[in-house]
Protein backbone atom coordinates (compact mmCIF):
# COMPACT_ATOMS: atom_id res chain seq x y z
CA UNK A 1 0.00 0.00 0.00
CA UNK A 2 1.24 3.41 -1.19
CA UNK A 3 2.91 6.22 1.17
CA UNK A 4 0.19 9.23 1.91
CA UNK A 5 2.04 12.58 1.47
CA UNK A 6 0.87 15.83 2.22
CA UNK A 7 1.39 19.06 0.53
CA UNK A 8 0.31 22.19 1.61
CA UNK A 9 -0.27 24.85 -0.91
CA UNK A 10 -1.91 28.08 -1.50
CA UNK A 11 -1.16 27.81 -5.06
CA UNK A 12 -3.07 31.10 -6.27
CA UNK A 13 -0.55 30.89 -9.41
CA UNK A 14 0.97 27.69 -10.13
CA UNK A 15 4.58 28.10 -11.16
CA UNK A 16 7.73 25.62 -11.48
CA UNK A 17 8.46 26.40 -7.76
CA UNK A 18 5.28 24.24 -6.57
CA UNK A 19 5.43 21.74 -9.25
CA UNK A 20 9.41 20.58 -8.60
CA UNK A 21 7.62 19.82 -4.62
CA UNK A 22 4.63 17.83 -6.21
CA UNK A 23 6.79 16.12 -8.35
CA UNK A 24 9.28 15.12 -5.28
CA UNK A 25 6.31 14.39 -3.37
CA UNK A 26 5.16 11.96 -5.23
CA UNK A 27 8.01 10.08 -5.39
CA UNK A 28 7.65 9.32 -1.50
CA UNK A 29 3.87 7.77 -1.89
CA UNK A 30 -0.13 9.66 -3.20
CA UNK A 31 -0.44 13.24 -2.57
CA UNK A 32 -2.76 14.60 -0.68
CA UNK A 33 -2.40 18.78 -1.27
CA UNK A 34 -3.83 21.12 1.60
CA UNK A 35 -5.36 24.08 -0.40
CA UNK A 36 -5.68 26.80 1.67
CA UNK A 37 -8.57 28.56 1.70
CA UNK A 38 -9.28 32.31 0.85
CA UNK A 39 -9.59 32.81 4.29
CA UNK A 40 -6.64 30.68 5.77
CA UNK A 41 -4.42 32.61 3.09
CA UNK A 42 -6.04 36.46 3.99
CA UNK A 43 -5.03 35.33 7.60
CA UNK A 44 -1.02 36.74 6.65
CA UNK A 45 -1.34 37.96 3.17
CA UNK A 46 -3.98 39.36 0.56
CA UNK A 47 -5.86 36.89 -0.73
CA UNK A 48 -5.64 35.26 -3.89
CA UNK A 49 -6.21 36.71 -7.28
CA UNK A 50 -8.27 32.73 -8.13
CA UNK A 51 -10.89 31.69 -5.43
CA UNK A 52 -10.69 28.31 -3.67
CA UNK A 53 -12.64 25.96 -6.38
CA UNK A 54 -10.68 27.67 -9.78
CA UNK A 55 -7.22 26.62 -7.80
CA UNK A 56 -8.86 23.62 -7.10
CA UNK A 57 -9.46 22.92 -10.66
CA UNK A 58 -5.77 23.69 -11.35
CA UNK A 59 -4.53 21.61 -9.15
CA UNK A 60 -6.30 18.53 -9.42
CA UNK A 61 -5.35 18.20 -13.66
CA UNK A 62 -1.76 17.68 -12.14
CA UNK A 63 -0.66 14.48 -12.70
CA UNK A 64 1.60 14.63 -9.34
CA UNK A 65 -1.76 15.21 -7.36
CA UNK A 66 -3.62 12.14 -6.17
CA UNK A 67 -6.33 14.45 -4.37
CA UNK A 68 -7.25 17.95 -2.78
CA UNK A 69 -8.61 19.23 0.53
CA UNK A 70 -9.80 22.34 1.65
CA UNK A 71 -6.69 23.53 4.61
CA UNK A 72 -9.15 26.23 6.35
CA UNK A 73 -6.30 27.81 7.96
CA UNK A 74 -2.60 28.60 8.00
CA UNK A 75 -1.74 25.77 10.73
CA UNK A 76 -1.83 22.30 9.20
CA UNK A 77 -2.57 20.26 12.20
CA UNK A 78 -6.54 19.63 11.74
CA UNK A 79 -5.56 18.13 8.44
CA UNK A 80 -2.64 16.34 9.46
CA UNK A 81 -4.56 15.15 12.12
CA UNK A 82 -7.19 13.62 10.18
CA UNK A 83 -5.47 11.70 7.20
CA UNK A 84 -2.27 11.34 9.21
CA UNK A 85 0.30 10.94 6.06
CA UNK A 86 3.53 9.32 6.49
CA UNK A 87 5.36 12.65 4.88
CA UNK A 88 4.69 16.40 5.10
CA UNK A 89 6.67 18.04 2.02
CA UNK A 90 7.31 21.16 2.00
CA UNK A 91 10.07 23.87 0.91
CA UNK A 92 12.89 24.37 3.21
CA UNK A 93 11.78 28.79 2.97
CA UNK A 94 9.47 28.10 5.81
CA UNK A 95 12.65 27.46 8.55
CA UNK A 96 12.34 31.72 8.98
CA UNK A 97 9.31 34.05 9.04
CA UNK A 98 5.82 33.75 9.50
CA UNK A 99 5.56 29.64 8.75
CA UNK A 100 7.93 29.13 11.22
CA UNK A 101 6.29 28.67 14.12
CA UNK A 102 3.38 26.63 11.74
CA UNK A 103 6.94 24.68 11.12
CA UNK A 104 7.43 23.54 14.31
CA UNK A 105 3.47 22.11 15.22
CA UNK A 106 3.73 20.26 12.14
CA UNK A 107 7.37 18.39 13.19
CA UNK A 108 5.38 18.03 16.99
CA UNK A 109 2.47 16.23 15.72
CA UNK A 110 4.22 14.02 13.01
CA UNK A 111 6.05 12.86 15.52
CA UNK A 112 2.93 11.26 17.62
CA UNK A 113 2.76 8.77 14.81
CA UNK A 114 6.34 8.67 13.32
CA UNK A 115 5.98 10.33 10.39
CA UNK A 116 8.55 13.06 8.51
CA UNK A 117 8.94 16.31 7.23
CA UNK A 118 10.74 16.39 4.05
CA UNK A 119 12.27 19.49 2.91
CA UNK A 120 13.20 19.93 -0.58
CA UNK A 121 15.44 23.12 -1.57
CA UNK A 122 13.50 26.26 -1.89
CA UNK A 123 13.45 26.87 -5.96
CA UNK A 124 15.21 30.66 -6.16
CA UNK A 125 14.53 33.40 -8.17
CA UNK A 126 10.76 32.76 -8.37
CA UNK A 127 7.59 33.63 -6.41
CA UNK A 128 3.91 33.98 -7.06
CA UNK A 129 4.31 38.18 -5.77
CA UNK A 130 6.89 38.11 -8.58
CA UNK A 131 4.57 36.97 -11.29
CA UNK A 132 1.48 38.49 -10.03
CA UNK A 133 3.96 41.95 -10.73
CA UNK A 134 4.30 40.59 -14.15
CA UNK A 135 0.78 39.98 -14.62
CA UNK A 136 -1.06 43.24 -13.37
CA UNK A 137 -2.50 44.15 -16.61
CA UNK A 138 -4.74 41.13 -16.49
CA UNK A 139 -5.23 40.78 -12.82
CA UNK A 140 -6.72 44.70 -12.94
CA UNK A 141 -8.98 43.74 -15.63
CA UNK A 142 -12.66 44.81 -14.73
CA UNK A 143 -14.19 41.69 -14.44
CA UNK A 144 -11.32 40.87 -11.89
CA UNK A 145 -11.90 43.61 -10.05
CA UNK A 146 -15.65 43.55 -10.16
CA UNK A 147 -15.49 39.85 -8.06
CA UNK A 148 -12.78 40.82 -5.30
CA UNK A 149 -14.44 43.11 -3.18
CA UNK A 150 -16.71 40.36 -2.56
CA UNK A 151 -14.02 38.05 -1.93
CA UNK A 152 -12.71 40.20 0.18
CA UNK A 153 -15.90 40.46 2.28
CA UNK A 154 -15.67 36.37 2.76
CA UNK A 155 -12.52 36.26 3.35
CA UNK A 156 -11.32 38.84 5.61
CA UNK A 157 -12.59 39.55 9.17
CA UNK A 158 -12.79 43.75 8.00
CA UNK A 159 -12.38 45.15 4.85
CA UNK A 160 -10.32 48.35 4.82
CA UNK A 161 -11.34 51.08 2.32
CA UNK A 162 -10.65 54.59 1.89
CA UNK A 163 -10.88 57.87 -0.51
CA UNK A 164 -9.30 58.13 -3.53
CA UNK A 165 -9.49 61.53 -5.77
CA UNK A 166 -7.30 61.22 -7.88
CA UNK A 167 -5.29 58.73 -9.70
CA UNK A 168 -2.16 60.41 -7.31
CA UNK A 169 -4.41 58.86 -4.29
CA UNK A 170 -4.90 56.22 -5.74
CA UNK A 171 -1.46 54.75 -6.25
CA UNK A 172 -0.50 55.60 -2.49
CA UNK A 173 -3.85 52.81 -1.91
CA UNK A 174 -2.53 50.53 -4.14
CA UNK A 175 1.09 50.30 -2.51
CA UNK A 176 0.95 51.80 0.97
CA UNK A 177 1.07 48.75 4.07
CA UNK A 178 2.77 48.19 7.02
CA UNK A 179 3.78 45.23 8.93
CA UNK A 180 2.21 44.85 12.01
CA UNK A 181 2.32 41.38 13.92
CA UNK A 182 4.08 40.07 11.45
CA UNK A 183 1.12 40.62 8.83
CA UNK A 184 1.15 42.61 6.15
CA UNK A 185 -1.40 45.73 6.75
CA UNK A 186 -2.93 47.49 3.77
CA UNK A 187 -6.19 48.81 2.05
CA UNK A 188 -8.29 46.87 0.45
CA UNK A 189 -9.88 49.24 -1.91
CA UNK A 190 -10.42 52.78 -3.04
CA UNK A 191 -13.47 54.60 -2.00
CA UNK A 192 -14.78 57.15 -5.02
CA UNK A 193 -16.32 59.78 -3.00
CA UNK A 194 -19.22 62.30 -4.03
CA UNK A 195 -18.21 64.85 -1.41
CA UNK A 196 -14.03 64.80 -2.41
CA UNK A 197 -14.78 64.46 -6.21
CA UNK A 198 -16.47 67.63 -6.49
CA UNK A 199 -14.47 69.22 -4.09
CA UNK A 200 -11.23 68.77 -5.95
CA UNK A 201 -13.28 70.11 -9.24
CA UNK A 202 -14.20 73.28 -6.81
CA UNK A 203 -17.94 71.76 -6.93
CA UNK A 204 -20.43 71.88 -3.69
CA UNK A 205 -21.25 68.53 -2.49
CA UNK A 206 -24.61 68.63 -4.16
CA UNK A 207 -25.15 66.53 -7.04
CA UNK A 208 -23.26 69.66 -9.22
CA UNK A 209 -21.27 66.67 -10.91
CA UNK A 210 -22.84 64.83 -13.19
CA UNK A 211 -22.03 60.68 -13.16
CA UNK A 212 -20.56 60.96 -16.66
CA UNK A 213 -17.58 63.31 -15.04
CA UNK A 214 -17.04 60.64 -11.97
CA UNK A 215 -16.71 58.19 -14.47
CA UNK A 216 -14.25 59.75 -16.35
CA UNK A 217 -12.29 60.92 -13.02
CA UNK A 218 -12.89 56.55 -11.69
CA UNK A 219 -11.73 55.71 -15.43
CA UNK A 220 -8.56 58.26 -14.66
CA UNK A 221 -7.74 55.94 -11.19
CA UNK A 222 -8.43 52.74 -12.83
CA UNK A 223 -5.76 52.85 -15.57
CA UNK A 224 -3.32 53.01 -13.00
CA UNK A 225 -4.20 50.66 -9.97
CA UNK A 226 -5.52 47.04 -9.44
CA UNK A 227 -7.73 47.21 -6.32
CA UNK A 228 -11.69 47.45 -5.88
CA UNK A 229 -13.65 50.33 -6.10
CA UNK A 230 -16.97 51.33 -4.37
CA UNK A 231 -18.60 54.37 -5.76
CA UNK A 232 -21.03 56.75 -3.86
CA UNK A 233 -23.63 57.35 -6.24
CA UNK A 234 -25.44 59.57 -3.65
CA UNK A 235 -29.28 58.68 -3.88
CA UNK A 236 -29.26 57.15 -7.22
CA UNK A 237 -30.73 59.27 -9.24
CA UNK A 238 -33.81 59.49 -11.37
CA UNK A 239 -34.66 55.31 -11.56
CA UNK A 240 -34.99 54.96 -15.16
CA UNK A 241 -31.21 55.89 -15.20
CA UNK A 242 -29.78 53.03 -13.04
CA UNK A 243 -28.81 50.60 -15.60
CA UNK A 244 -26.80 52.79 -17.62
CA UNK A 245 -24.97 53.96 -14.47
CA UNK A 246 -24.39 50.17 -13.61
CA UNK A 247 -23.31 49.19 -16.98
CA UNK A 248 -20.93 52.06 -16.85
CA UNK A 249 -19.38 51.28 -13.45
CA UNK A 250 -19.12 47.69 -14.23
CA UNK A 251 -17.68 48.53 -17.67
CA UNK A 252 -14.98 50.24 -15.68
CA UNK A 253 -14.37 47.72 -12.91
CA UNK A 254 -16.24 49.29 -10.30
CA UNK A 255 -17.01 46.49 -7.54
CA UNK A 256 -20.27 47.98 -5.94
CA UNK A 257 -22.16 51.11 -5.38
CA UNK A 258 -23.88 52.98 -2.48
CA UNK A 259 -27.00 54.98 -2.81
CA UNK A 260 -28.41 56.99 0.55
CA UNK A 261 -32.11 56.76 0.93
CA UNK A 262 -32.55 60.94 0.90
CA UNK A 263 -34.80 62.46 -1.69
CA UNK A 264 -34.70 66.45 -2.86
CA UNK A 265 -31.88 68.48 -3.12
CA UNK A 266 -28.59 66.92 -1.51
CA UNK A 267 -26.92 68.14 1.38
CA UNK A 268 -24.27 67.06 3.12
CA UNK A 269 -25.07 63.87 6.12
CA UNK A 270 -22.24 65.27 8.11
CA UNK A 271 -23.79 68.69 8.31
CA UNK A 272 -25.44 69.59 12.16
CA UNK A 273 -28.23 71.14 10.50
CA UNK A 274 -30.41 68.41 8.31
CA UNK A 275 -33.66 70.41 7.70
CA UNK A 276 -35.34 70.20 4.56
CA UNK A 277 -33.91 66.99 4.37
CA UNK A 278 -36.14 64.02 3.77
CA UNK A 279 -36.36 59.97 3.53
CA UNK A 280 -37.33 58.61 0.39
CA UNK A 281 -40.49 55.94 1.30
CA UNK A 282 -38.79 52.74 1.36
CA UNK A 283 -40.79 50.97 -0.64
CA UNK A 284 -39.81 53.13 -3.31
CA UNK A 285 -36.08 53.53 -2.46
CA UNK A 286 -36.35 49.40 -2.45
CA UNK A 287 -37.27 49.48 -6.67
CA UNK A 288 -33.92 51.40 -7.02
CA UNK A 289 -32.41 48.12 -5.57
CA UNK A 290 -34.11 45.79 -7.27
CA UNK A 291 -33.31 47.78 -10.79
CA UNK A 292 -29.83 47.36 -10.11
CA UNK A 293 -30.00 43.94 -9.24
CA UNK A 294 -32.30 43.25 -12.75
CA UNK A 295 -29.29 45.58 -14.65
CA UNK A 296 -25.94 44.85 -13.64
CA UNK A 297 -24.34 42.06 -15.72
CA UNK A 298 -22.36 40.26 -13.14
CA UNK A 299 -23.69 39.24 -9.51
CA UNK A 300 -20.37 39.93 -7.87
CA UNK A 301 -21.12 43.56 -8.40
CA UNK A 302 -23.11 44.68 -5.54
CA UNK A 303 -25.42 47.04 -4.42
CA UNK A 304 -25.30 48.69 -0.79
CA UNK A 305 -28.16 50.49 0.68
CA UNK A 306 -26.98 53.53 2.68
CA UNK A 307 -29.61 53.92 5.41
CA UNK A 308 -29.70 57.91 6.74
CA UNK A 309 -32.55 57.37 9.17
CA UNK A 310 -29.84 58.79 12.47
CA UNK A 311 -29.08 61.44 9.96
CA UNK A 312 -32.24 62.87 9.57
CA UNK A 313 -33.25 62.43 13.48
CA UNK A 314 -35.60 59.24 12.99
CA UNK A 315 -34.98 56.50 15.42
CA UNK A 316 -33.51 53.30 15.91
CA UNK A 317 -37.19 51.46 14.58
CA UNK A 318 -36.88 53.49 11.27
CA UNK A 319 -33.62 52.74 10.67
CA UNK A 320 -34.28 48.91 11.52
CA UNK A 321 -37.50 49.17 9.22
CA UNK A 322 -36.04 50.21 6.32
CA UNK A 323 -33.02 47.65 6.48
CA UNK A 324 -34.93 45.10 6.11
CA UNK A 325 -37.18 46.35 2.98
CA UNK A 326 -33.41 47.17 1.49
CA UNK A 327 -31.75 43.56 2.30
CA UNK A 328 -35.14 41.80 0.91
CA UNK A 329 -35.11 44.14 -2.11
CA UNK A 330 -31.47 42.70 -3.15
CA UNK A 331 -29.40 44.60 -1.06
CA UNK A 332 -26.11 42.80 -0.74
CA UNK A 333 -24.75 44.94 2.10
CA UNK A 334 -26.10 47.91 4.70
CA UNK A 335 -24.79 51.47 5.14
CA UNK A 336 -25.85 52.29 8.46
CA UNK A 337 -24.56 56.34 8.64
CA UNK A 338 -24.34 58.28 11.71
CA UNK A 339 -22.88 61.93 12.71
CA UNK A 340 -22.35 61.07 16.53
CA UNK A 341 -18.90 61.36 18.40
CA UNK A 342 -19.14 57.77 19.39
CA UNK A 343 -20.57 54.25 17.43
CA UNK A 344 -23.18 53.84 19.97
CA UNK A 345 -25.82 54.63 17.50
CA UNK A 346 -24.54 52.12 15.17
CA UNK A 347 -23.61 49.36 17.77
CA UNK A 348 -27.45 49.71 18.80
CA UNK A 349 -28.34 49.15 14.97
CA UNK A 350 -26.24 46.68 14.49
CA UNK A 351 -27.14 44.65 17.80
CA UNK A 352 -30.69 44.30 16.48
CA UNK A 353 -30.46 43.87 12.66
CA UNK A 354 -27.70 40.85 13.28
CA UNK A 355 -30.92 39.08 14.56
CA UNK A 356 -32.87 39.09 11.75
CA UNK A 357 -33.10 36.13 8.89
CA UNK A 358 -32.24 39.15 6.68
CA UNK A 359 -29.34 40.10 8.00
CA UNK A 360 -26.31 41.51 5.38
CA UNK A 361 -22.49 42.75 5.89
CA UNK A 362 -22.59 46.17 7.73
CA UNK A 363 -20.59 49.06 6.65
CA UNK A 364 -19.30 51.61 8.80
CA UNK A 365 -18.24 54.92 7.71
CA UNK A 366 -16.42 56.58 11.25
CA UNK A 367 -15.32 60.00 9.82
CA UNK A 368 -17.14 61.85 12.67
CA UNK A 369 -17.02 58.74 15.11
CA UNK A 370 -13.44 58.23 14.31
CA UNK A 371 -12.25 57.11 17.50
CA UNK A 372 -13.69 53.72 16.98
CA UNK A 373 -11.01 50.71 15.81
CA UNK A 374 -11.83 47.98 13.34
CA UNK A 375 -11.28 45.15 16.31
CA UNK A 376 -14.25 47.03 17.43
CA UNK A 377 -16.50 47.14 14.43
CA UNK A 378 -15.90 43.54 13.63
CA UNK A 379 -17.06 42.22 16.86
CA UNK A 380 -20.54 44.25 15.84
CA UNK A 381 -21.10 43.08 12.50
CA UNK A 382 -19.14 45.37 10.40
CA UNK A 383 -17.20 43.86 7.28
CA UNK A 384 -16.42 47.19 5.30
CA UNK A 385 -14.92 50.20 7.07
CA UNK A 386 -14.79 53.64 4.57
CA UNK A 387 -12.56 56.29 5.57
CA UNK A 388 -13.90 59.10 3.38
CA UNK A 389 -12.61 62.02 3.05
CA UNK A 390 -9.14 61.25 5.22
CA UNK A 391 -6.54 61.80 1.88
CA UNK A 392 -8.40 64.97 0.88
CA UNK A 393 -8.43 66.89 4.36
CA UNK A 394 -4.85 65.87 4.69
CA UNK A 395 -3.70 67.41 1.72
CA UNK A 396 -5.47 70.90 1.41
CA UNK A 397 -3.53 72.16 4.71
CA UNK A 398 -0.34 70.68 3.29
CA UNK A 399 -0.91 72.32 0.23
CA UNK A 400 -2.15 75.64 1.59
CA UNK A 401 1.00 75.86 4.17
CA UNK A 402 2.85 75.65 1.36
CA UNK A 403 1.51 78.04 -0.55
CA UNK A 404 1.86 80.65 2.36
CA UNK A 405 4.92 79.46 2.57
CA UNK A 406 6.63 80.20 -0.55
CA UNK A 407 4.00 83.21 -0.50
CA UNK A 408 6.01 84.51 2.72
CA UNK A 409 10.06 83.86 1.56
CA UNK A 410 9.81 85.26 -1.83
CA UNK A 411 11.10 81.51 -2.62
CA UNK A 412 10.84 77.59 -2.56
CA UNK A 413 13.77 76.78 -0.54
CA UNK A 414 11.78 77.44 3.26
CA UNK A 415 8.79 75.17 1.22
CA UNK A 416 10.95 72.20 0.39
CA UNK A 417 12.51 71.24 3.52
CA UNK A 418 8.86 70.47 4.66
CA UNK A 419 7.95 68.49 1.45
CA UNK A 420 9.26 65.23 -0.29
CA UNK A 421 11.44 65.07 -2.96
CA UNK A 422 10.71 65.13 -6.25
CA UNK A 423 12.05 61.73 -7.15
CA UNK A 424 9.82 60.28 -4.56
CA UNK A 425 6.97 61.20 -6.30
CA UNK A 426 7.95 60.25 -10.00
CA UNK A 427 9.35 56.54 -7.89
CA UNK A 428 5.56 55.83 -7.36
CA UNK A 429 4.52 56.70 -10.87
CA UNK A 430 5.62 53.65 -13.07
CA UNK A 431 7.37 54.57 -16.34
CA UNK A 432 6.93 51.48 -18.52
Amino acid sequence: MKKVVYVGLSADILHKGHINILKIASSYGNVCVGLLTDQAIASYKNIPYLDYEKRKVVLESVKYVKRVIPQNTLDYVDNLKLIRPDYVIHGDDWKTGIQKETRKRVIKILKTWSGKLIEPKYTKNISSTQIKKEMTNIISSPENRVSRLKRLIRSNDIVRILESHNSLTGLIIDKINVVKNNKTIEFDGMWSSSLTDSATKGLPDNSSLSFSARISSINDIMDVTTKPLIFDADNGGHIEHLPYLVRSLERSGVSAIIMEDKVGFKKNSLFKNQKGSKLDKPQKFAKKIKKICTSRQSQDFMVIARVESFIVGQNLKDALHRAEIYSKAGADAILIHSKEKTPSEIFSFAKQFRKSKNFVPLVSVPSTYSKVYEKDLIKNGFKIVIYANQLLRAAYPAMQNTAITILKNSRALEADKKIIPIKEIISLIKND
